[in-house]
């Protein structure tokens, strides 16, 4: 049939599904690199994992938080869920430590993970979800623990977020210097000082950092810490829209 004398052709299936092939292939690689070299990762290193070039990855993901999204959806949404368990506990103290251990397993999992829950990135849909509940969550047991009287009148939801916060950054280092739990000591020692006057401090798991340790970690916390190259030279030009 020669050009105008009839509808044009539709594309063949197969590159549909080379399309949500190559899709899957990015979220993939992504989720490996963002593990190793958290959300600040080139995402050229992410396209040339994946097998495609950067024009596929942008078609596919015109931002990098619309690619962070889609990496870390499901288990963020786990959070929410450890979250509406620990609501439904009788005791609030018991609800807020199993939900708080919960989140720090997710924050160990990975740099990108951490780096998604620690700090802020806009326009992740998920993720302003994850922090909201997050907050309603630790304002709901909180105020049930001091009604209970497991946990110090003075403390507030702000206190908890920024120390749990700060403390979550640290996780990564500290399991590369001591041990994938080695986050559960300061965790329980932090939590220890929450802890209302009549209550008996637990001991804290693990063992206390080194001197050389301490150093390991301080040196590794924040976006100055060193990162493999995955042979890149840096962010490829198109990165500049994410």
């Amino acid at each position: 049939m020669t050009v105008g004398e009839g509808p044009e052709t539709p594309a063949p299936p197969r590159l549909r599904r080379d399309a949500r092939r190559n899709r899957e292939r990015l979220v993939e690689a992504a989720h490996a690199v963002f593990a190793e070299q958290g959300l600040e990762a080139p995402l050229d290193v992410i396209a040339r994992r994946a097998g495609v070039g950067n024009a596929t990855l942008y078609r596919h993901f015109p931002t990098r938080a619309s690619l962070v999204d889609a990496v870390f959806r499901d288990q963020l949404t786990g959070t929410m869920e450890a979250g509406e368990r620990a609501r439904r506990a009788p005791d609030a103290w018991a609800g807020l430590t199993g939900y708080l251990d919960a989140v720090f397993v997710t924050l160990a999992a990975d740099r990108g993970t951490n780096d998604l829950m620690t700090t802020r990135l806009p326009d992740v849909e998920t993720l302003g979800a994850v922090h909201a509940h997050n907050r309603e969550t630790v304002d709901v047991l909180l105020e049930r623990a001091r009604a209970q009287g497991s946990v110090r009148a003075d403390v507030t939801t702000e206190d908890l977020l920024f120390t749990l916060a700060a403390l979550g950054r640290a996780v990564p280092p500290l399991a590369v210097a001591a041990g994938p739990d080695a986050w559960r000591r300061p965790l329980t020692l932090f939590l220890e000082g929450l802890r209302g006057p009549a209550r008996d401090p637990r001991p804290l798991p693990g063992r206390p950092l080194d001197e050389e340790e301490l150093g390991q970690v301080l040196g590794e916390m924040g976006p100055h810490r060193a990162r493999p190259t995955d042979g890149s030279t840096g962010e490829a030009a198109a990165d500049d829209k994410a």
